[in-house]
């Protein structure tokens, strides 16, 4: 179960209860509507306000949303009857209590726990999101020259380094970052499922001038580690982002996924994303995301 809300007094919240991940799921299973059961009584819906597949259901009607908070905010858990599947309730009134304080609607009609009379338009907008420039959007592409000059760098580099990962396994990789400088990567170290490279930010022509990038957070997560090793790291050339994907596990279920943009001396972080738990639920690209810019 997902259930998401902008801040706001616009009421924008989503809820969707899926059986099996975004991806896979059993498809001899029966469909979920009818079977499901909440502390063991069927759960009703008005299924004319969700979006119904047999394995996914999903609604974005404020009414039938909190229609179904009210039903199953005491309970203790949403089970599929005659099937597999159980989601626990334990600590929803919690969290949607928390979600109501920390977008300031404890008092008003939109809140999901303790409403009171206060209009929707009493709810404070969401603070503005800092903003981290993109300096030049269209750098000049490498030519061939330097890119040679740069691969031939980066192979000195490579050498120089002391990395544990086999030679055969170490790659050099050179993105246009500016005008003027380059991002220069190398695979490092290497686990079950992570490889953690080595970065530079380096001058496009010689004789070169390189700085390591290193990359640290501007607040403390849960873990109390704000510098963060650029693993299994890429370069979105799209959305010119440095992008960097630990993994809890190979499947790719849990970890912390970041993207950071260059303002044309260092690398800022404009998403952090965590997942904690390893539940076969949701890839990186759904994971909670705890900061994020324009």
């Amino acid at each position: 179960m997902t259930l998401t809300r902008s801040a706001g007094a616009h009421t924008d919240a989503s809820l969707r209860i899926d059986l099996g991940n975004m991806t896979a799921t059993d498809m001899k299973a029966p469909p979920i509507a009818p079977h499901l059961l909440v502390d063991g009584e069927p759960l009703m819906l008005d299924l004319t306000k969700w979006q119904v597949t047999p394995h996914h259901l999903k609604t974005g009607d404020a009414d039938a949303i909190n229609g179904f908070l009210d039903k199953v905010v005491n309970a203790g858990a949403i089970t599929l009857k005659e099937g597999k599947g159980n989601i626990s309730l334990s600590g929803l009134k919690a969290s949607l209590l928390f979600i109501d304080s920390q977008q300031q609607r404890v008092g008003s009609e939109t809140a999901w726990v303790k409403k009171g009379d206060e209009p929707p338009l009493s709810v404070p907008p969401a603070p503005p999101l800092k903003a981290v420039k993109l300096t030049n959007p269209t750098p000049t592409p490498l030519t061939q020259e330097e890119l040679n000059d740069l691969m031939d760098y980066g192979t000195w580099r490579m050498s120089s380094s002391q990395c544990s990962l086999d030679p055969a396994r170490r790659e050099v990789r050179v993105f246009a970052l500016s005008d003027d400088k380059a991002l220069l990567m190398i695979g490092c170290e290497a686990g079950a499922y992570n490889i953690v490279d080595l970065a530079w930010v380096v001058s496009r022509q010689k004789p070169f001038a390189a700085r390591q990038i290193r990359l640290k957070l501007p607040f403390t997560p849960g873990s109390g580690n704000t510098e963060l090793e650029l693993m299994n790291a890429g370069y979105d050339e799209t959305n010119k982002e440095l992008t960097t994907l630990a993994k809890g596990r190979g499947i790719g279920d849990c970890g912390v996924a970041t993207r950071w943009r260059f303002d044309g001396q260092r690398f800022r972080l404009v998403r952090y994303a965590e997942e904690p738990t390893c539940d076969e639920w949701n890839s990186s690209a759904s994971w909670p995301t705890l900061w994020v810019t324009k």
